[in-house]
């Protein structure tokens, strides 16, 4: 496994759903620190590394986000089985039958979520999708008081269990949590690429906390940041599977990075967006066009910062996210990290001006 390989599979095997971000927050800093001037955290807990190049200013920010989808203890019945609350947007469909890792005070236990077998429903029931509110966890504790001993109590963080892989086709990675360690990823590696490189700006790479309920970190990481550019680096949604449509989405995994033209959240901002592909097309770097009508990125919350802020989402293909596990293209990384390295490369302060005001 190559140090690629070990720095994602590290970001994704960290449990961290919102507001228990401590886990990829140290996995982070960890592969983050060594190409940074100097690593901070916000009183959120979005961590915020700087490099500063041949000037203070423009200041850019990539963001992704240490957060990923799970759930929350809110109770335990009297024979030991766990109820439960969604952190995040999750499909009912998509976790029956799943394992899960509740973090405790006294450590790790695992379980499964459950609900009635097939064989006691009536034919109309076995037909409809089971809803959330009537899922548990069962963690083969006998009691709530034995549930209890185990070390859990209301506000466990539940994660879903995955590990990362390695398919067999090499450039498909699988692991939970792609939503979103590769955007971490990304801005590890683009301070890495610019380590020893000039670039006529101070650049900050960030990992947020609680995108996935309601773009939190990355309001407080900005506004502490300031950015005149900010790319928030996150996931997209694969066109290329069984059943989804054009219509749906447009991406195809390895084809490149997505550049979002809208969401719910922002509407791209034209010259930046101009500017990122015309950077691509000059170093003839893959990307694809993309949209989303529902939900946002962290570059919902960077582009309304202060004055406002040019903002830009930069995402990855990915099959399956908000579920247990995921698939992306690994030249999908390498080519968003190509991108971002070349656009920071370019913004001094008259581009950025030019950008801004044109």
């Amino acid at each position: 496994m190559d140090n690629t390989l070990k720095m994602l599979k590290d970001l994704t095997d960290a449990n961290g759903i919102p507001g228990n971000e401590k886990e990829p927050r140290d996995v982070m800093k960890k592969y983050i620190e060594p190409f940074a001037d100097e690593v901070t955290q916000d009183n959120l807990g979005s961590l915020i590394a700087k490099k500063t190049g041949t000037a203070a200013e423009p200041r850019i920010m990539v963001a992704g986000h240490l957060d990923e989808i799970g759930l929350m203890v809110t109770s335990i019945d009297d024979k030991g089985f766990v109820r439960f609350q969604t952190v995040g947007g999750w499909w009912g469909q998509v976790m029956l039958a799943q394992r899960v890792t509740i973090m405790t005070r006294n450590g790790y236990v695992p379980g499964v979520i459950g609900s009635k077998p097939p064989h006691i429903l009536p034919p109309e029931a076995r037909k409809k999708p089971v809803e959330i509110k009537d899922m548990f966890i069962d963690i083969g504790a006998s009691s709530k008081e034995e549930a209890m001993e185990f070390g859990l109590r209301p506000g466990d963080a539940v994660v879903p269990v995955c590990e990362f892989t390695v398919m067999k086709n090499e450039k498909m990675l699988m692991a939970k949590a792609w939503d979103n360690r590769i955007g971490c990823a990304i801005a590890i590696e683009v301070l890495r690429q610019l380590k020893d490189v000039d670039h006529p700006n101070t650049v900050y790479g960030v990992g947020t906390v609680q995108e996935e309920v309601g773009l939190r970190g990355a309001r407080t990481s900005a506004h502490n940041i300031q950015p005149d550019i900010g790319f928030a680096v996150d996931v997209g949604i694969a066109g290329d599977t069984p059943g989804v449509t054009d219509k749906e989405a447009l991406a195809k995994m390895g084809d490149g990075p997505q550049i979002i033209m809208y969401d719910a959240s922002m509407i791209a901002h034209k010259g930046l967006r101009d500017f990122v592909t015309n950077t691509a097309d000059e170093a003839g770097i893959p990307y694809q066009f993309d949209y989303v009508a529902g939900g946002g990125t962290d570059a919902g919350a960077i582009h309304l910062t202060a004055n406002g802020s040019p903002a830009l989402a930069i995402t990855i293909a990915t099959r399956y996210i908000h579920s247990h596990a995921a698939i992306l293209h690994r030249d999908d990384l390498e080519n968003a990290v190509k991108l971002i390295v070349e656009v920071i490369k370019k913004l001094d302060k008259d581009t950025v001006a030019k950008i801004t005001f044109d």
